[in-house]
């Protein structure tokens, strides 16, 4: 009897504790990236009346303790750009300036006014720098750091180097008739240079001179091919036939940038034939399509952030730079990580090292952008739960009231 007393002691205490557990999981059903945590009981030792091998009496239970659950939380909607969550596994990295990393799912991320990309308890993001762009679009990564995007951050300017026109001089033309066309080039300062090409027709079928110049504010002229004006030829299909390669133009500056600045007119294809760019069939002349590779110093305007991770500055030259990707970190065993408050958790020797990669890498998950990872939290399922644990709590209290009846009539036999 007296033992039955403390068995129902023992549940009384575990489904109190479990009620808390269930009560933490309700409150935190709001919070950004939470999981839920399962309450696990386990028996006390029981006591053997005939050995080891004999009638074992159960004395209870206790709270064997709490597992969390991982499974994915539902993506929220957001308008910010830097609100960011991993679809799949991993964890973002941050940083407390003070040589402690911490790892959370909860990406509330905002620039601070240093620049650093921070979550609301102000310890920095960390990510790869971006170093170079390869040819073929990859990028060259350097070491993981502290994610840092200056709001006054510019991007330096490029000075043209080569241009493109897409061009029909008129077959019909006759001698000395002329036309112009004139498209910007951009110094290694960033200024724009107005080029004036100037076509004008010989008295030679399918031939053409060509001439450029710049205005006197900018430098004091231009060559073509290394002289003042070349030729231009078409046979009598229209196609050009001189000249058999690409053509340098050169700017004579006097405006403080590099001088003179080649720019490479590209006329020809890798193969060394027409890319068919300049025509000179039997129609108006006139440009239809014209592009260079120069750009301007240009000022961020805004940040975007795509599926692997990558930081994107949009600048106010048009640019788009890649500056910084996300890390995110893997980790042997999430049940092992230890809890450390405020949606962050630490490695420690149950979880393993921390495996940082890039998303969307090996096992890792990608971001999802303008999005937060909302709490994995069943309302529903909480609530069976709150019943069937208030259901245990009140059993065993009616277990200890029964041993207590029982105690009395035992005392009463006295009487």
């Amino acid at each position: 009897m007296i033992g039955s007393l403390f068995a129902g002691i023992t549940g009384l205490n575990a489904n109190a504790t479990a009620m808390t557990v269930i009560g933490d999981n309700i409150a935190n059903v709001n919070t950004t990236a939470f999981k839920s945590n399962r309450s696990a009981f386990a028996n006390i030792l029981s006591q053997s009346l005939q050995g080891s091998i004999g009638n074992d009496i159960g004395r209870g239970v206790r709270f064997w303790g709490t597992s969390p659950l991982w499974s994915q939380g539902s993506l929220e909607t957001t308008t910010s750009p830097t609100d960011l969550a991993v679809n799949g596994k991993g964890f973002f990295i941050v940083n407390d300036g003070g040589g402690s990393t911490y790892y959370t799912r909860a990406g509330e991320f905002n620039f601070d006014r240093g620049g650093y990309l921070v979550n609301p308890d102000d310890l920095v993001v960390q990510g790869y720098q971006v170093t170079a762009v390869n040819a073929d679009g990859t990028l060259q990564l350097g070491s993981i750091q502290d994610i840092t995007v200056p709001g006054e951050s510019t991007t330096p300017p490029s000075a043209t180097d080569e241009f493109t026109i897409d061009l029909n001089l008129d077959a019909g033309a006759v001698n000395a008739d002329s036309y112009s066309t004139s498209l910007s080039f951009y110094d290694s300062l960033g200024n724009p240079i107005d080029l004036t090409l100037l076509f004008t027709k010989t008295a030679v079928p399918g031939q053409w001179t060509v001439g450029a110049s710049i205005p006197a504010s900018a430098g004091t002229g231009a060559t073509i091919d290394g002289g003042a004006t070349m030729l231009m030829t078409f046979d009598a299909n229209g196609e050009i036939t001189a000249p058999a390669g690409d053509v340098i133009v050169s700017l004579a500056l006097t405006n403080g940038a590099d001088a003179p600045q080649a720019v490479t007119w590209d006329i020809v294809n890798d193969a060394g034939s027409s890319n068919g760019d300049i025509t000179g069939y039997a129609a108006t002349s006139a440009v239809s399509f014209q592009t260079q590779n120069g750009y301007p110093s240009g000022m961020l305007r805004n940040i975007a952030v795509d599926s692997d991770g990558v930081i994107t500055g949009a600048y106010s030259n048009g640019r788009l730079m890649p500056l910084f990707q996300i890390a995110l970190a893997d980790f042997p065993s999430y049940w092992g990580l230890a809890k450390m408050g405020n949606s962050l958790y630490s490695e420690s020797l149950a979880s393993g090292q921390a495996m940082p990669g890039t998303p969307a890498s090996g096992r890792l998950g990608n971001i999802s952008s303008n999005s937060l990872e909302m709490s994995n939290v069943d309302l529903a399922s909480e609530f069976v739960k709150m019943i069937t644990t208030q259901r245990a709590f009140q059993a065993n209290s009616r277990v200890i009231t029964t041993s207590d009846e029982i105690l009395a009539e035992l005392i009463n036999i006295k009487r």
